[in-house]
């Protein structure tokens, strides 16, 4: 098929540079920020809302963004950029949304030429974005200007098949995202069974006998610099725990290229937990047998009265991650050791409950295992189908 600039179907408009003290506390105007777009191409209305003052809607007009615009990622991390030139269509909600700087909105110049939702899934395919990617500059942060993004080549068939294109892609991404779903739901379940058995660990409205860290479990923080003896070993870095803290088992197993420094050894037997941001606070299960290194806390549990499913739990719950970000060190990059973590205190209750928390909890793992295969057929359906369609055979 032949590939076209995208600047012959669009123009694009620049967002505007609201500083940090136009914002206030609540209102009905919202900055449109690149946290706005996330990965895969949807739009979030609801995550770390920047308010502006409702004034702004008319100073401001010509940023004004409506439902069904189509906006762009301009920036990005530049050590881990996943959203840089991923397009996505507006769901303004309540609210009126003023494009930010950090956002681009495409404009259609004939809207018989070029489908916005087509538009959208085909500049999300991962050659489009890798193309931005290298034209990024910048430090901690890094940029695509106007017309990196408008110079890259799509393709653009006739319109009726740009539109059959979409809704088929939308028809194979609304399977993806129902999975999706699915396994939030299953995760909101097991915590509502938690809340539901034991009560919120902060106001403990069942009064249980509180107990210090130690008690449930202690660290295992064996560190080697054999790095000959546990090279082969797979090694779990904190990349790899996931920030949804709601999976039990969410790293994947990787082989350290590099052992540079000091690694903690643990198995099957531990809890991962990861000690410093980004990832303060993520908790991780192995799912694996045999021994792993990792740069993470190993814990171990006292099988005498702790379940290590309910600890897990426990972990993840508002009482010790409050604890936890109220006395970490440092400003710049929060992190928790272990002298700290001793000092807080859990509900104990009786290891029969906690054991029969955790059989609730292993029947919801075999249903989300299912869910998860069925979402990465779901999640593979949908990048086949993108790929045939960037290829001009999807009809």
């Amino acid at each position: 098929m032949e590939l076209k600039e995208l600047k012959t179907v669009c123009d694009l408009q620049n967002g505007y540079a609201f500083k940090s003290k136009d914002y206030v506390d609540l209102s009905n105007t919202v900055s449109l920020r690149m946290s706005n777009i996330r990965p895969g191409g949807t739009f979030d209305n609801s995550y770390n809302l920047r308010y502006l003052p409702d004034t702004f809607k008319d100073a401001y007009s010509n940023y004004i963004v409506e439902d069904g615009d189509l906006v762009i990622a301009m920036t990005d991390l530049a050590n881990d950029p996943k959203i840089l030139g991923v397009p996505t269509i507006v769901k303004t909600g309540a609210n009126t949304w003023l494009l930010n700087q950090r956002a681009g909105k495409l404009i259609v110049k004939d809207e018989s030429k070029a489908d916005k939702n087509y538009l959208r899934y085909i500049l999300n395919h991962p050659i489009h974005r890798n193309y931005y990617k290298m034209f990024a500059g910048g430090g901690l942060q890094i940029n695509v200007g106007k017309k990196e993004i408008l110079g890259v080549k799509i393709p653009l068939p006739p319109l009726e098949t740009q539109k059959r294109i979409a809704q088929i892609l939308d028809d194979a991404a609304a399977l993806r995202d129902t999975t999706a779903q699915l396994l939030k739901e299953y995760d909101l379940l097991a915590q509502s069974i938690f809340l539901e058995m034991f009560g919120d660990p902060v106001v403990n409205p069942k009064g249980w006998e509180k107990k210090p860290f130690n008690f449930f479990a202690k660290f295992d923080t064996l560190m080697t610099s054999d790095f000959e003896k546990y090279a082969d070993y797979p090694h779990i870095g904190i990349a790899n725990i996931e920030k949804e803290t709601g999976q039990l088992f969410n790293f994947n197993l990787v082989k350290d290229e590099c052992l540079s420094s000091g690694k903690y050894i643990f198995n099957e037997r531990h809890i991962i937990y990861s000690k410093i941001r980004p990832k303060l606070n993520k908790v991780a299960l192995p799912n694996f047998e045999g021994l792993c290194s990792a740069d993470s806390y190993p814990i171990l549990i006292n099988k005498d009265h702790t379940n290590k499913i309910f600890f897990t739990f426990l972990l993840r719950s508002k009482s010790f991650v409050d604890f936890i970000l109220n006395h970490s060190t440092r400003t710049n990059i929060p992190k928790a050791n272990k002298k700290q973590m001793l000092l807080y205190q859990g509900i104990y209750p009786d290891l029969k409950l906690q054991n029969q928390f955790a059989d609730k909890i292993a029947l919801i793992e075999q249903q989300k295992a299912l869910a998860k295969q069925e979402f990465q057929e779901s999640e593979d359906l949908f990048n086949c189908l993108l790929q045939k369609a960037f290829k001009g055979e999807l009809v």
